[in-house]
């Protein structure tokens, strides 16, 4: 049993969409206002205003402002959550410091909650249609039936204006996959994008790259458009469609290829990248490449797809020094720049590919982690 997510594209008619709008625009006024609240709080008294103390005062503010009943009451309860949990994160896991929310943001989305009622449920997929609080019927061409019980539905909308609808499920019941007795290491790369210990190498997609050159022509002709006009707004329309374009690609590929993964080996070893300090370097083209190729998101599908299927994912430190130590006799030799590629081990005279090596001791020291 686990939590799985169910994303549709969503069609809402006009009144509906203006709702979902107005609701946008009441959870982006209520974060920002009750963090402002928070903050005054502290600078005034350097005391703390609780989300119990928000949620009560949201309850006089409606009665002011009438247009705040307008939208889902939960929608507005969820984003004092999301406030709350943005200020755990930051005095927890020291992240950054709450944000206020722009106008300016063009992706938008709102969350709210299942409750039951005397028709079934507030949320329901009914017929490829899906029933949402206040909104009523949504239709949608999908015809996947979301499995287990649904907890909650998000709906946003996307910088090149399509509405979705993502429901989060739980008790979901996930068919384990027969054992395959065939375990894994992978090195993660640049030129190849996975280099397997078995010598299989995945070339790198390379999506970004592909449409670079038509990416930047879209984002000067929208350059050169006045900003507000509508042909403005159609060249903003056409860059954001390209975009999800690339993303879709990229979300595609790993999905097919994690899924691949996951079948084929029953023990997955993998390195703990620090992606964030590997773009922090002054090479832009290398930074790009790091971007475009999605290892934190390769890394995420594997992790719940392993779970969900009854395989193993074992993450090796990102310091262990897989690219230097002989997967034939154990001999660690000294660092090497990236533009060796093979290698002589000087204890047993064995020809090494750096990326094959790298990925054999990443999956002796996965299953090491593995048996202790």
């Amino acid at each position: 049993m686990s939590e799985k997510a169910y994303k549709y594209r969503i069609y809402p008619n006009k009144k509906q969409q203006e709702l979902i709008q107005k609701t946008f625009g009441c959870t982006r006024f209520v974060y920002n206002y009750y963090l402002n609240k928070r903050k005054e709080a502290y600078e005034n008294s350097k005391t703390t205003f609780t989300f119990n103390m928000c949620s009560k005062d949201l309850t006089k503010l409606k009665k002011e402002l009438e247009w705040l009943r307008e939208p889902d009451k939960d929608s507005l309860q969820k984003t004092l959550k999301d406030l709350d949990m943005a200020y755990q994160k930051f005095f927890k896991e020291h992240t950054g410091y709450p944000k206020f929310k722009s106008k300016k943001n063009r992706y938008k989305f709102y969350r709210t909650s299942y409750t039951k009622t005397s028709a079934g449920g507030n949320i329901m997929f009914i017929n490829k249609r899906i029933k949402l609080p206040k909104l009523g019927l949504v239709k949608t061409r999908d015809k996947q039936v979301p499995q287990g019980r649904i907890l909650n539905a998000t709906i946003s909308q996307e910088p090149n204006g399509h509405y979705y609808c993502s429901l989060c499920c739980t008790d979901v019941k996930h068919e384990q996959l027969p054992k395959t007795n065939q375990n894994v290491g992978i090195d993660l790369g640049l030129v190849d994008f996975a280099i397997m210990s078995d010598g299989t190498k995945i070339e790198n997609p390379q999506f970004y790259e592909k449409s670079e050159q038509k990416l930047v022509k879209l984002q000067r002709e929208l350059s050169r458009k006045t900003i507000g006009s509508n042909r403005w707004n159609k060249a903003r329309i056409k860059v954001a469609n390209l975009q999800k374009h690339i993303s879709n690609q990229r979300k595609d590929f790993l999905q097919k290829l994690t899924t691949d993964i996951v079948k084929t080996y029953d023990v997955i070893s993998v390195e703990d990248l620090d992606v964030k300090s590997m773009k922090e370097t002054d090479s832009t083209i290398r930074n790009k490449r790091v971007g475009d190729v999605s290892w934190s998101e390769f890394r995420r599908m594997l992790t719940y797809k392993s779970k969900w299927y009854g395989k193993q994912l074992s993450v090796v430190d990102r310091y262990y020094p897989s690219s230097q130590i002989c997967h034939c006799c154990g001999h660690q030799d000294s660092k090497k720049s990236e533009d060796i590629r093979f290698w002589i081990c000087p204890s047993c005279n064995s020809e090494l590919d750096r990326d094959i090596n790298a990925a054999i001791n990443i999956l002796y020291e996965g299953l090491r982690i593995i048996r202790i």
